[in-house]
């Protein structure tokens, strides 16, 4: 193990989100841009108000669907914009929706799509994204996206955006009836994740791709050893921010109206924290009991790891272990704010002999990097930048990790391993693969202290959560075992 360092109290606010610590994410922005005031084109400024910001966020949607960036990291450039959050909701909602529209805009063009630079064919997809899901008024969204051509350096191209945008808003019903007899077009999902869900919940395909389109709730988690439930919920009320507690899960609430975390009461003390009602699980499974030792296998961003200190205030030892060291940041930053404290690690836990000089631990949190197919909600980019062949290299990477952490696991210790994915390959094959290898590994049952959340599916080995079903989580897999006695 190496890069060792002790994280002490602090009060920086953290980033990230994977389901887990959603700071960034949770600014409460909707889909097309409803808050960017955009009429039309007036003699204030040199474009019309709101084509600024629908430039930045087809820049952003260009970065992801055609240089292969993840949608945190296309956005990074707006983070200091005053109008961040419009250029997000734009983004996101354009990204959610991309496979859908763009082969309807596709079709209006005279020449292949792929023959149209690519800054150009995401303005139109943006544009057509803003006429059919913003609640502007469509002859805005055509007006903006030709303005936004402009302040993208395609003035000569505004004739061009102008035709095909208001052949859209004129035709689209008719467009869309062309497209959506295609079940992965009309939920606007690749086809091979459609078969691979259609294989994997044949009876819930059509709710988890419903739910995958849907904006997800905005949840926290209370720190029970700083005040309860209760007493949050009325700050919360006093705030402005009606919030409701869940009965199945203690500590978890979840607002009525996403919010800026600025304006949570005690956010920035460490009382409270964004994270997914499903991600809320990781700890009271783990359950670990004070002095022992505790490897968090895979950290970044650092919600799940705060929550096993705040779970058990007098752990011996929390060792956080993530293979990037910006993202171990994350976990520094979130440790922080929280006033907790934890050894960080710089590891690549799937290397030959990670971990062999770790000593044991008596409980292992192994929430293995995946395809994040329970989480695209909040990330819809993964539509845009998974392929099969990913599946594959990661249940590759999967096996490596559990492997690992199975073996600095101290006999009669517990291993909980989670994945934020919906696809078997990465979730129950992994456990009956390790159970197969291992003769000193068992399956635990699920822990009658840990209410099962409502709708969840209780598989051979494990349980997961699906997007869409009543307890409203992001899709996330969790299975307990544990390592015989001597």
């Amino acid at each position: 193990m190496t890069t060792t360092d002790m994280i002490e109290g602090g009060g920086s606010e953290a980033g990230g989100s994977d389901g887990d610590d959603g700071a960034r994410a949770a600014g409460g922005a909707q889909d097309g841009g409803e808050r960017q005031g955009a009429t039309a084109r007036g003699a204030r400024g040199r474009f019309a108000p709101g084509a600024e910001t629908l430039a930045e966020a087809v820049r952003a949607v260009a970065l992801v669907a055609h240089e292969g960036h993840s949608a945190d990291d296309a956005l990074e450039g707006a983070e200091q914009r005053p109008d961040r959050s419009a250029v997000r909701a734009i983004a996101l909602g354009t990204l959610r929706w991309y496979l859908r529209l763009a082969p309807v805009v596709a079709g209006l063009v005279a020449r292949p799509a792929s023959e149209l630079e690519p800054l150009l064919r995401v303005l139109l997809v943006t544009g057509a994204h803003q006429i059919e899901y913003s609640r502007g008024a469509p002859e805005v969204s055509v007006h903006l996206a030709v303005d936004a051509a402009r302040v993208l350096g395609l003035a000569r191209t505004t004739g061009l955006v102008n035709a095909v945008l208001r052949r859209f808003v004129r035709d689209r019903e008719a467009l869309f009836a062309a497209v959506d007899g295609d079940l992965a077009t009309r939920s606007a999902n690749p086809q091979w994740l459609v078969e691979a869900l259609t294989q994997a919940w044949p009876d819930d395909l059509e709710t988890i791709l419903q739910a995958g389109n849907q904006h997800p709730p905005m949840a926290l988690r209370v720190d029970l050893t700083r005040g309860s439930v209760a007493d949050y919920l009325a700050l919360l009320g006093a705030a402005g921010r009606p919030a409701r507690a869940l009965e199945w899960r203690p500590g978890a609430i979840v607002l009525e109206h996403p919010a800026p975390v600025s304006s949570l009461p005690g956010f920035r003390e460490g009382r409270v924290s964004v994270q997914d009602a499903g991600a809320q699980l990781a700890a009271p499974l783990l359950d670990a009991q004070p002095g022992q030792r505790v490897l968090d296998a895979c950290a970044a961003p650092g919600g799940k790891s705060g929550h096993i200190l705040e779970f058990t205030p007098q752990l011996g030892e929390l060792v956080a272990v993530d293979v990037d060291p910006r993202r171990l940041d994350l976990v520094r930053d979130t440790l922080k704010r929280l006033d907790r404290r934890a050894r960080c690690v710089v590891d690549d836990l799937a290397r030959p002999g990670a971990l062999a000089d770790a000593g044991l631990f008596d409980r292992i949190l192994v929430d293995a990097p995946c395809s994040s197919t329970g989480v695209i909600r909040r990330h819809p980019d993964i539509k845009l930048l998974r392929r099969p062949e990913d599946i594959r290299s990661l249940a590759r990477q999967q096996r490596a990790i559990l492997a690992a952490a199975f073996s600095a696991l101290a006999p009669g210790g517990r291993l909980v391993y989670a994945t934020c994915s919906l696809l078997p390959q990465e979730n129950a094959a992994q456990v009956l693969g390790l159970l197969a290898a291992q003769p000193e590994a068992m399956a635990l049952s699920w822990p009658d202290a840990v209410p099962l959340p409502p709708g969840a599916r209780r598989l051979e080995t494990g349980v997961q959560l699906l997007p869409g079903t009543e307890a409203d989580t992001d899709g996330f897999y969790y299975a307990v075992l544990g390592r015989r006695p001597r």
